[in-house]
């Protein structure tokens, strides 16, 4: 079968996607890892328009439901591997098989970088982890570090704060970025201390995590702590566009139609060089790209 379209990803930019692409009448298929990407590990969104608060998962749940109401074909735990046109058709591999379309919009989003340090392959899911959202009650209790300064990592830490007995802020700049509230909130608690200038070197225990080792103002110390959120920044997932333009950080480089260097293949949400990265923007973008599908199907011959 080919399809009109084929929406890689998942999260808001491709959702939002698929309902409208859903509401075109276009015979399409979804294929994604998960449902929701990175708005699912995000904790308290308080700038969603429509709502004053609600937390990362129930807008996902919002999301999802959304899309459901359509009869929509979504091949989840999919990981997409090539992407190639071949004539006037466009091609995507999966790890499961092959599949073929007039167009492709690719909303893949992006993943959480590594630390790259001693110890974090060996205790990753054994106290290292890259989601707050995921496995933060699983260190009620317990002192926990959060490595980095921007929004990721005080979200990270706003979330601990009402599990763990102690959050840690490890933060490698000389003070803390992101929204100013925030960082307010970060810095104003009790159960947080935030080390800036600190970077870490590395991750310590037996069979699971017992603390972190930091350099800070010269001097290497260790600081215990069984949980370790790693938030450092995140790389788009576009490793597989090998044909496409991308500007030095990876990022699918697109015009204000969502259009790619490649015709027929469109990009939305945190994958692109969009400069913004907020979860309605990445919506927004997203309906972008299925209207300019729409309109490339509509003057092929």
């Amino acid at each position: 079968m080919i399809y009109d379209l084929i929406i890689v990803g998942a999260g808001p930019a491709g959702i939002t996607a698929t309902v409208y692409a859903a509401r075109k009448r276009l015979n399409f298929l979804v294929i994604t890892l998960d449902i929701g990407g990175q708005a699912a590990w995000s904790g308290d969104v308080e700038n969603y328009t429509g709502y004053q608060f609600i937390t990362g998962p129930d807008l996902t749940s919002k999301f999802e439901e959304h899309m459901r109401t359509y009869k929509v074909t979504v091949k989840e735990n999919e990981e997409v591997e090539e992407i190639k046109r071949t004539g006037t058709t466009i091609r995507v591999k999966t790890h499961k098989g092959e599949y073929e379309s007039k167009t492709l919009i690719i909303a893949s989003g992006k993943m959480s970088k590594e630390l790259n340090v001693p110890g974090e392959k060996e205790f990753k899911h054994k106290g290292v982890t890259y989601c707050a959202t995921c496995d933060g009650p699983l260190f009620s209790g317990k002192d926990v570090a959060v490595i980095g300064g921007s929004n990721s990592a005080l979200d990270a830490a706003l979330q601990m704060i009402r599990i763990a007995s102690h959050v840690y802020v490890i933060n490698p700049g000389s003070a803390l970025g992101g929204d100013v509230i925030m960082r307010e909130k970060v810095e104003k608690n009790r159960l947080v201390t935030v080390l800036n200038g600190s970077k870490i070197t590395a991750i310590v225990g037996e069979k699971m995590v017992t603390g972190i080792k930091i350099m800070r103002d010269n001097k290497e110390e260790t600081i215990p702590v069984e949980g370790l959120f790693v938030e450092v920044g995140l790389i788009p997932n576009s490793k597989f566009a090998v044909d496409l333009d991308k500007n030095k950080y990876g990022e699918i480089k697109i015009n204000m139609q969502n259009e790619t260097n490649v015709p027929g293949i469109f990009a939305a949400g945190d994958v692109t060089d969009v400069p913004q990265k907020q979860i309605i923007i990445a919506a927004g973008e997203g309906s972008k790209a299925a209207l300019s599908a729409f309109k490339y199907l509509n003057q092929l011959k």
